[in-house]
């Protein structure tokens, strides 16, 4: 099938977006003497020239440590790095006092587990989580099970990767004081309806805890309207550099957390009789952190805004709605999470073809997916797999792309029949 014959209704954004791919520096190179077609986006994103060249001109030009020293380089620093915290506040829309700068979503949960559930949960009391989670929402969990006495209790999904929304609620029993969900399936590509089960956990005094991984890259995402305690998410994979993300959490349970990690920064004063600990969210951010990582992705939410995340959003509703098409057609295929609501993450597997065969042979091509169990051992223990390949869109890619996609996963099938 030709890119031309694809007739999946277009997303009228107004946008160019091979103008916007242009954006990619990394996406015009060869791998393997072929054109790459990087589809691994939910595992990192790619990122734009303006947020490397805000990186390498933070070090070039600015670089000292933040919060420290008053000469010009420390201030310029200071107010770069907390301009950054301002602009994912603003994208989120939370107040910047409310967001912890970390080094990602699984620094944030743990933070909410030694912080928040490990002085309060005992035993008889119960975390819920979903079958869906990726192991940064559910090792933290158990860690905080084996030291308090608590008990991690898992929420079921149908076969069609959807949350089983009526058991969940039936779980959402008295002794549940913490509820850890996902916004966005890494795996299925499901969006769950965070708001509504936020508020469902609310009604019933339960803590909720929303990893936002896979949502905040690609969708519009308003915390404030969600109604959850704590948000999570990471920067790399929001077109930002590693090793940054944030914790967002309600004013009133950071004030009551102690620190998770001590040290400079974090403090108003230490003497050896005592500390007195600084205002949240700075008593958590322990050190010198990644300042020149979170400059850059605050660069990265000024690409995003300008971009608008509508647009993205529809944009990749269109390529999954081209990909997913073109996947039912290969016989002996067999696609994991159908949800109506989903990201652009297809997960699949072909009868007589190991995932990790069928992804090394496709790196030969040049495409790039992942193979594995992502993270997610109990969803895939559901489904009685041991691994599936994974194809996950972001805006960047393209309708040809998804061609070549296809075509390069039908010619290395024939060298594995």
């Amino acid at each position: 099938m030709n890119h031309e014959t694809y007739h999946a209704p277009a997303a009228e954004t107004g946008v160019d977006w091979d103008r916007v791919r242009a954006d990619f520096p990394l996406l015009t190179r060869q791998v393997n003497g072929k054109p790459l077609i990087y589809l691994d986006s939910a595992n990192t994103g790619q990122k734009p020239s303006s947020v490397i060249e805000t990186v390498d001109a933070f070090y070039r030009q600015h670089n000292a440590n933040v919060s420290r020293a008053v000469h010009t380089l420390g201030t310029e620093a200071t107010e770069a790095y907390e301009g950054a915290r301002r602009k994912l506040a603003r994208f989120l829309n939370v107040r910047p006092d409310e967001l912890v700068l970390c080094s990602g979503t699984t620094f944030a949960i743990n933070l909410v587990a030694y912080s928040w559930a490990l002085p309060r949960l005992k035993a008889g009391d119960t975390i819920l989580v979903s079958r869906m989670e990726h192991h940064a929402n559910i090792v933290p969990w158990q860690l905080v099970a084996q030291r308090t006495g608590a008990t991690v209790k898992v929420a079921e999904i149908h076969a069609d990767g959807t949350l089983d929304l009526d058991a969940l609620y039936a779980a959402m029993t008295g002794d549940v004081k913490l509820l850890a969900i996902t916004h966005t399936s890494n795996v299925l590509g499901t969006v769950n309806p965070v708001r509504e089960i936020c508020r469902e956990a609310r009604k019933r005094g339960i803590v909720t805890v929303v990893d936002g991984s896979q949502a905040v890259p690609h969708r519009a995402v308003d915390i404030a309207a969600i109604g959850c305690d704590f948000y999570a998410f990471t920067g790399h994979k929001m077109c930002g550099p590693t090793g940054t993300g944030a914790l967002w959490a309600r004013k009133e349970h950071l004030q009551a957390m102690p620190p998770f990690i001590g040290g400079g920064e974090m403090i108003k004063e230490v003497s050896f009789d005592g500390t007195v600990f600084n205002d949240a969210p700075h008593k958590f951010e322990a050190g010198t952190p990644n300042i020149a990582g979170f400059i850059g992705l605050g660069a990265a939410v000024d690409y995003l805004d300008a971009l608008g995340m509508e647009k993205v959003e529809a944009r990749e509703a269109e390529l999954l709605a081209h990909a997913t098409e073109e996947l039912d057609r290969i016989e002996g295929l067999r696609i994991f999470g159908r949800a109506q609501e989903k990201a652009a993450v297809i997960s699949f597997l072909i009868e007589g073809a190991h995932a990790h065969d069928l992804a090394t042979l496709l790196d030969l091509e040049g495409v790039a997916v992942r193979s594995g169990q992502h993270c997610a051992h109990p969803l895939l223990q559901f489904y009685g797999v041991a691994a599936t390949l994974r194809a996950s869109f972001a805006f960047y890619n393209t309708h040809e792309e998804v061609e070549r996609f296809i075509a390069a996963l039908k010619k290395v099938r024939t060298l594995l029949a």
